[in-house]
């Protein structure tokens, strides 16, 4: 595409290009916007260097003329977008790139990569957490991902409100706090069950997690108090019944004095299993695989569309897609989130070419999209903390309905607002 506009002369036109999705995966009622800060990170490192410029050379990819041009390839154009952890609905612009076609259009794998699986993961968890109540929830997928997209599942985990991950390259390159129990091959390296949870109290202190249930779960729960006191840090359970194992695990702990040992559950948990243990005893929840598969859904569906470029007077025209069951609406967007009285969201308001007009009932519109990088430069970077309470705040916003963990409409209709 590059390399045809480039010599049809029309590379240089003036492009809107869109990030959004036509509906939500799953038949969730909302989904979280993931990844933001590490685009921004990635589109500002984004060249083709020598190596990248003699593959494509040698490999016939594309000619002369187009090498000379991504030999200086810089981004230099504008970018708004929905601020990372916010909440997000069908057709939402989540992302508003403004620059020469030429420039935006090699961003498409790079934006879509990044956003799509972050975002599932970030909806994914925002669902378990809610599901999880007050009870923190720990990222332990790294063993079920690529190695990379494991330290970006952590990092969305936690701006949707997960409290930890095991992930130690998410601790040193995102600051995400870390946390880690012993494994059941710790515990089948010792002659002995007593030996294993000796050693492990003995270097990690009488606040460690000790794995209970490489044997028998009840004479392992009463070894770990034996050899650690009463003051035991928690427990885990990572396999059988967990609803019914916890209350056996907690009467048991209670009867020994080890009143305030927690338990740790892990074993294959999504949203659902989270919920249907609310009632149990327990204390936290270990999440993997679900994770960072998105919970069935590993990708939020997003795509990357032109939705207006400039004509031959200089002026922005709409463009949209019209094939069957794609279509897409053309036109730059605005968009803001429209709140009741009582701080309910109740739409999500898209203006076509023009800022939505304030609501004549006097209800509290939010403005949605803000500047991430203006002529080139990053001016949207931000610490994950802010990501991380920009999410509490949307999803106390949202309606009840929103909170459901069954399959439905989204919480919120999306409302398109024309220019007359």
């Amino acid at each position: 595409m590059l390399q045809a506009a480039l010599a049809r002369g029309t590379a240089g036109r003036r492009s809107v290009f869109e990030v959004f999705g036509r509906r939500l995966p799953g038949g969730r009622r909302y989904g979280v916007v993931g990844g933001t800060g590490r685009l921004l990170e990635a589109i500002e490192a984004f060249r083709f260097d020598d190596d990248a410029l003699a593959y494509l050379e040698r490999t016939c990819v594309v000619d002369g003329r187009t090498l000379d041009w991504l030999a200086g390839y810089r981004f230099s154009g504008d970018v708004w977008g929905y601020g990372e952890g916010e909440a997000y609905f069908p057709n939402s612009p989540l992302l508003v790139v403004e620059s020469s076609f030429a420039e935006a259009v090699l961003l498409e794998t790079l934006a879509l990569s990044v956003l799509n699986y972050d975002s599932a993961v970030a909806t994914a968890a925002s669902r378990m957490t809610t599901a999880a109540g007050q009870r923190p929830c720990i990222e332990m997928g790294s063993r079920r991902a690529h190695e990379w997209a494991a330290v970006a599942a952590a990092r969305a985990a936690y701006i949707a409100g997960f409290a930890s991950t095991s992930n130690l390259e998410a601790g040193r390159t995102h600051g995400v706090p870390t946390r880690g129990t012993s494994a059941h091959s710790f515990t089948l390296l010792h002659d002995s069950e007593r030996d294993a949870f000796t050693a492990q109290v003995d270097s990690l202190g009488k606040g460690t997690t000790l794995l209970v249930d490489t044997y028998d779960v009840a004479e392992a729960v009463r070894l770990g108090v034996e050899i650690a006191g009463t003051s035991l840090g928690a427990v885990r359970l990572d396999s059988g019944d967990l609803l019914s194992l916890a209350g056996e695990v907690r009467r048991q702990l209670d009867d020994l004095g080890a009143t305030e040992t927690r338990i740790v559950v892990t074993s294959d948990l999504d949203e659902h299993a989270i919920a249907a243990l609310a009632a149990a005893p327990v204390d936290a929840y270990g999440v993997g695989t679900a994770l960072v598969t998105g919970a069935g859904t590993p990708t939020a569906g997003l795509v990357y569309k032109l939705v207006a470029r400039e004509d031959d007077d200089g002026d922005l025209v709409a463009v949209e897609k019209r094939s069957a069951g794609k279509v897409s609406h053309g036109g730059r967007k605005y968009a803001l989130r429209r709140l009741g009285a009582r701080g309910v969201a109740e739409a999500e308001v898209i203006g076509v070419e023009h800022a939505p007009a304030d609501d004549s009932r006097g209800a509290t519109d939010r403005p949605l999209l803000m500047p991430l990088i203006r002529d080139g430069e990053v001016v949207g970077r931000e610490p994950l903390s802010a990501a991380r309470d920009r999410h509490r705040r949307a999803r106390e916003e949202l309606p009840p309905t929103a909170l459901q963990l069954s399959r439905g409409e989204p919480a919120i209709p999306t409302r398109w607002e024309e220019r007359t």
